[in-house]
Formats: C-alpha cells, structure tokens, sequence
C-alpha cells in the first residue's frame, strides 16, 4: 500500500483509533483501507485466531479492483484460479444454455481480472498485509461485548479490556452483535432453501470433466455450481436446494453426504461425479434466510458494513464482492471528511442503494435458476442477454472513485 501525503484528522475526535469489530473478508478489507488513508485502526476478531470457515468465493472486477489498490495482486495469484468464463447447463442433459467469458475479457473490458479463491486463503492474504501494517493493531479472541457513545468517542469493551476509539465499524458477519446492540435483533425470512457445499479433489476426477470456468446447472427446484480453487487443485461446489424441515443458519453445519446425493439424484453424470468423488469431511450445509435492506446502519459513531448491514443470498455472488467495496468507501468518505457522524452518514447513503439492489437481485436469481417447464425454456432464450448486462451494472462499478 502506498502511504497517504497526510494523515487525516477527524475534527471531533483527534488521535483516536477508529475500531473494527469482526477479524473476517469485510473487517480486515476496511482495515487495510483505513490503514491506506492513514488512521490508526485496531481490529476485534472474536475466535482465537484470525481465520475463515467455509470453502470458495467468487472474486468479481468491482472488489478486485480494491483489492489490487491494497497491493494484493501477486498474494491474491499465489492461491487463486483465473476462470476463462461462466456457464450455465441444463440440469438433465448437460447442454450449455449459454456461456459468458471472462478471464482476459474481463480484464480488457474491465480493468481488473476474476479470481476463484478459497475464503481461507484470501483472509490469509489479508491478515498477512494487515500483519505488515504499522498502523492495524489485530485483537483475536476479543469479542465485543458492550458499545458506548460520547459527543467524541465510542468506548467498547472486547476481550475483558476497554478499549477508546473514534468510531466503531461493526463487521461482525450476518449475526451480528453490534447491529443487535444498535437497533434489535433481526427477523429474518426462511427462503425455503438450504444451501450445501464440498470441496472435491480436481485429481479425483476424469480430466475436462470440469472445465476451467464457473458452472451453474440450473433444474426444477434446485442448481448446483461448481469452479476450480487454489490454482486448480480444487472444485468447489455449492448445491443449493428448496427444501423445508431444516433450518439452521450457520456455516459450520456439518452436512451428511448421502442426503446431498438424494437431493440431486437424476441429476447429470457430471454431478453425479463430482458428489461421488467429493470429500465428505469438507460436506457442510446451511439454511438461507432473507433480511430486508435496512432503512439506516449508521448511528453517530457506530457504522455497519458487509454482511451485517446488507447480508446478501448467494445467488449473484457479491455478497464478499459487497463488503469490500464498503471498505473502500468507507475509508474515503473518513478521509475527505472531518466531522465522524457526517461522514458515517455519507457512507451510508453512497452505499445503501447499490447494495440493496445486489440483495433484491440476488433474490430474483432465486427464483429464476429454480424455473420449471415452459418457464424454464423462456428463461433460457433471455438468459444470456440478460446476464451479460446484469454484469456490466456488477463489475463496471468502481468504490475507489465512488467517494472522491
């Protein structure tokens, strides 16, 4: 990262660090985006250890973009598969309905590349700059536990120590305590539908069975993805299904292999394969909730950011692509201003549009993908179209201009 000319100062609230609550993709992003402008930033991860759960992401143009202004190109390349495209199949007979490229396309018409990464390895890229950072102190095993505001400062308490800071960015994930703890808990909305991922090594598998690309097959009720991780040496697959009777939101479920392979049975010999041969220690699923967009996120010292302001179903995915983007204009709207609630406010409102429309997207994708019949042909002549410029309104935005 290159050294801001000056450091900025907050008029109302000189020398204090701004605090970061959640160690995760969304907390450390906006660390090292703070840290970028100058301020001092201590970060508040509540597990033992700086580390993700979970199995791959998808990283688009729009976050990349962030991500290389922070330095990470060369990191990001040492763990990331570059897709040549995207396709989507029909559920039963594996024709493709349409295909989308990426890979240089992506980069000549966009500026910055697709990266497949697994979620650990892109948190380990991340803590490793942050590590490297003076200006980011990382607290683990500190969970915060109580927030309180003053004309100019927040004081939260976290890991049995207070700690005084300028602000507080709550990135504490889709349960997150400071959003509770600033306006209530939650009520979300079962989808009627559980999502499960696995991990699949790529040297159990017939070669070209996988194509270097993401792969959506779209059937009655339920799609499954697929793409490489880790240079290749991985599939990644979420499988997403619409079913009631389980409804546990958390990404640490572990799941039962037989019942992932009863839900897809008829499927493709594709799929078929890809179960077969997938690890069943990496098999895990989760029940997908739906959370409105919220009105407001922002109370004088205390923002939101990431999943615990705008948690996103994964059906565009953007849902990381989403908190990285609020890292950079959060961190901006601060620096070009001096007055902290004015600038949390202006944060808030640069933001709140365009990730309400990532969630209302990802919403209709739902819908669309599960498509049956007569629907489901019509889909399939649009499709492609469609996709190409629900693309364009993704990648094309650029969070390192959008505060300026």
């Amino acid at each position: 990262m290159q050294p801001p000319e000056a450091t900025p100062t907050m008029r109302n609230s000189p020398g204090l660090p701004i605090l970061v609550a959640g160690g995760g993709i969304g907390g450390l992003t906006s660390a090292l985006c703070l840290a970028q402008q100058g301020f001092e930033v201590r970060v508040f991860e509540q597990v033992a250890a700086f580390s993700e759960v979970g199995a791959g992401i998808q990283l688009s143009p729009n976050c990349t973009r962030v991500l290389h202004d922070l330095g990470l190109e060369a990191a990001l390349l040492r763990h990331a598969f570059l897709p040549e495209g995207v396709e989507m199949r029909d559920w039963k007979s594996g024709r493709v309905l349409f295909r989308n490229p990426l890979g240089e396309t992506a980069r000549r018409t966009f500026g910055f590349p697709v990266y497949h990464v697994h979620r650990a390895d892109l948190v380990e890229v991340l803590v490793e700059a942050a590590r490297a950072e003076p200006r980011i102190t990382l607290e683990a095993g500190a969970r915060v536990t109580s927030v309180e505001q003053a004309a100019d400062s927040v004081t939260v308490r976290a890991g049995g120590d207070r700690h005084v800071g300028a602000l507080l960015v709550g990135a504490d994930g889709i349960h997150s305590a400071t959003r509770a703890a600033m306006f209530g808990a939650d009520a979300p909305t079962f989808t009627g539908c559980v999502a499960w991922r696995g991990l699949v090594p790529a040297d159990r598998l017939p070669t070209g069975l996988v194509r270097p690309m993401a792969t959506a097959w779209w059937g009655p009720g339920k799609h499954f993805v697929h793409y490489y991780l880790r240079r290749g040496e991985l599939v990644n697959c979420v499988c997403i299904v619409e079913k009631d009777g389980w409804e546990v939101e958390s990404w640490t479920e572990r799941g039962e292999p037989g019942e992932l392979k009863r839900d897809f049975a008829g499927w493709h010999d594709d799929v078929q394969r890809l179960l077969e041969a997938m690890d069943p220690d990496s098999c895990f699923k989760w029940a997908l909730f739906d959370r409105p967009p919220m009105p407001r996120w922002s109370d004088r010292r205390v923002t939101l950011l990431g999943d615990a302001c705008h948690p996103t179903l994964p059906f565009l995915a953007q849902g990381a692509a989403m908190a990285i983007e609020d890292g950079a204009v959060l961190a901006r709207c601060l620096a070009r201003g001096t007055d902290v609630p004015a600038s949390l406010a202006r944060y808030e409102s640069l933001r709140h549009d365009r990730t309400a429309s990532i969630q209302a997207g990802s919403r209709r994708n739902k819908t669309l993908f599960h498509l049956d019949g007569a629907r489901a042909r019509l889909r399939n002549l649009v499709a492609g179209p469609l996709q190409r410029r629900v693309i364009r309104g993704l990648f094309g935005y650029d969070a390192l201009a959008a505060a300026s």
